[in-house]
């Protein structure tokens, strides 16, 4: 029992105890009504999440066996069919997890039940689910207050329901190697094993094991091996890994992904990326192609026709290329390069696939000149575009930041946006024939994490952390590069944002991280700082209860 706990429970008995008169006979009379006192003002104490769960959190088991039936009868050609065997989904990047479970109530209060992970597992950034408890994930690539100077990136595997580690395996130590080390993606291949690139190498791990089985250096083009950091693996439905580069702009020293915002921001130039297709099995270097921009968020990959099509948003452009398996090249598209930004935004975010369309988030690195924008672009037809502003301008002294990609819900014709710079989080419409944007909902959030959402079409949840600064006035860059602030899950009706359920405040996540769902109703919120990660669980408030009178 925690300090304010024992306090508060110790006032409680005071306070009973001091109803019992003095006369022992007289004592024994009231002594039910002191218990039943007594008890109801424990009861009305209100707990924390981690109070009220009061140990591991095994999520509802009898959902384990229909959501991995329902994944598994959903392709995910290159990938582990799993609830979470992808960066964020799928190659799409899509955020959309159909087979998770929302274990609250539409229409009741609900509770939040937190359990935090029995082993340390610092500066995570992402977890993957394999098959029901096991938990894959990847860290030590975020410095932090308490770990500035982190060790990694590691991968680890961790029991599901209490994060006791079973492996975990160290690829790199920036102290050591020099390297430069920022965020990392995970992906599970079909056959369980695990596909890993960081700084300008790409490996294969035993996914029962963690051992390293093979190893690859990537080609740089024109960046520098120093600056380069190979983050974004997406798998082709060929199996093929197709990788590009974050570059750190040339005279910077920092570490981590932030190094590229602050660096950018003091005048630095990043250099140009490349992207690279990549054998699976033999990490055999097939084909490069040298980009003609610094590309810092990850590509997508999605069907167009019978090919194979890589869309990314580089520093300025919205590109397509190509990848054709037989003849194991790389193309660009040349018809269908666009530049959405509008005079003073500053780069773009990963696309998203909402039907004919790829939509981009503009504001991926910090402006002070102009607001976001969300851009949607026809996939036959470049020059049919549509843009909106969903929050407006910029007022004087606000910014704009928007680092994580769009999420999205095409089967309900929805695009979500996070600027947590103007502190805000919209729901937008587009229109699957016109492509015209509409601001359906604007909800007050600061938000530097993707948008996932699960369930059903027609009950979609939509989960989004939301951060409390610990001063209201204090600078949005300034608390992410302290780390000073704390952040809460929310789970939200994805037509509306309304608040179903919110969990307490905890240790902030790495910016652009993934709250992942896992089997059962679970949620595992990925802290940067702290001891390890929080499992949470949204139940009706009837749970709660019953934990509490337990």
């Amino acid at each position: 029992m925690d300090t304010i706990a024992r306090t508060l429970a110790a006032g409680a008995v005071l306070s009973v105890l001091s109803a019992v008169p003095a006369n022992a006979e007289d004592a024994g009379t009231v002594a039910k009504e002191v218990v039943a006192d007594l008890k109801a003002k424990l009861l009305d104490r209100p707990m924390n999440n981690l109070q009220a769960a009061n140990g591991p959190i095994p999520g509802d088991l009898t959902l384990y066996a229909l959501e991995l039936e329902c994944q598994n009868g959903i392709p995910t050609p290159g990938y582990y069919s799993s609830l979470n065997g992808a960066e964020i989904s799928d190659a799409q990047r899509s955020g959309i997890f159909p087979c998770a479970s929302f274990t609250g109530s539409w229409d009741e209060p609900n509770a939040v039940f937190a359990f935090r992970s029995v082993d340390d597992y610092p500066g995570i950034s992402y977890m993957n689910n394999r098959k029901p408890g096991e938990l894959y994930i990847v860290g030590g690539e975020f410095p932090t207050p308490d770990d500035r100077r982190m060790v990694g990136p590691y991968i680890a595997k961790a029991d599901a329901t209490t994060g006791k580690q079973i492996w975990r395996t160290y690829l790199d130590n920036p102290n050591v190697s020099g390297r430069w080390i920022a965020n990392a993606n995970l992906n599970i291949l079909p056959d369980g094993d695990i596909a890993f690139a960081w700084s300008h190498f790409v490996t294969r791990l035993d996914g029962d094991t963690g051992l390293i089985e093979k190893v690859t250096s990537l080609p740089t083009g024109a960046a520098p091996v120093a600056d380069v950091n190979f983050k974004h693996l997406t798998i082709a439905p060929d199996g093929t890994l197709i990788l590009k580069d974050q570059t750190r702009p040339i005279g910077c020293t920092l570490q981590g992904t932030m190094a590229i915002i602050s660096c950018v921001r003091e005048g630095m130039q990043s250099p140009n990326s490349v992207l690279v297709a990549v054998d699976p099995k033999t990490l055999e270097i097939l084909d490069w192609l040298q980009l003609p921009e610094p590309a810092p968020s990850p590509h997508i990959i999605a069907p167009y026709g019978e090919k194979i099509a890589i869309y990314m948003g580089m520093e300025e452009t919205l590109g397509r290329f190509f990848w054709d398996p037989a003849a194991k090249k790389l193309s660009t598209d040349e018809s269908w390069q666009i530049k959405p930004l509008a005079p003073g935004q500053q780069a773009l975010t990963a696309p998203t696939v909402v039907g004919d369309w790829i939509a981009v988030q503009t504001n991926g690195l910090f402006s002070d000149k102009k607001a976001s924008s969300v851009v949607v672009v026809h996939r036959d037809d470049a020059s049919r575009t549509d843009t909106i502003f969903p929050f407006g301008e910029l007022k004087e002294h606000e910014y704009s930041f928007a680092p994580p990609k769009n999420g999205a819900d095409p089967e309900n014709n929805m695009i979500y946006s996070a600027d947590m710079g103007m502190r805000k989080v919209a729901g937008i419409t587009v229109d699957p024939a016109t492509g015209k944007l509409a601001t359906r909902f604007v909800v007050d959030d600061i938000s530097n994490t993707f948008q996932p959402v699960i369930g059903p079409a027609d009950k979609r949840v939509l989960l989004l952390t939301s951060i409390k600064l610990p001063l209201e006035i204090e600078p949005i860059l300034l608390a992410v590069k302290k780390s000073n602030y704390t952040e809460s899950l929310t789970w939200r009706d994805a037509a509306t944002g309304k608040i179903l359920a919110e969990s307490d405040h905890f240790e902030p996540l790495t910016v652009n991280s993934l709250t992942t769902p896992g089997f059962g109703g679970r949620v595992y919120f990925p802290t940067a700082v702290g001891k390890g990660f929080y499992i949470l669980q949204a139940m009706p408030r009837e749970a709660e209860k019953t934990a509490k009178e337990k």
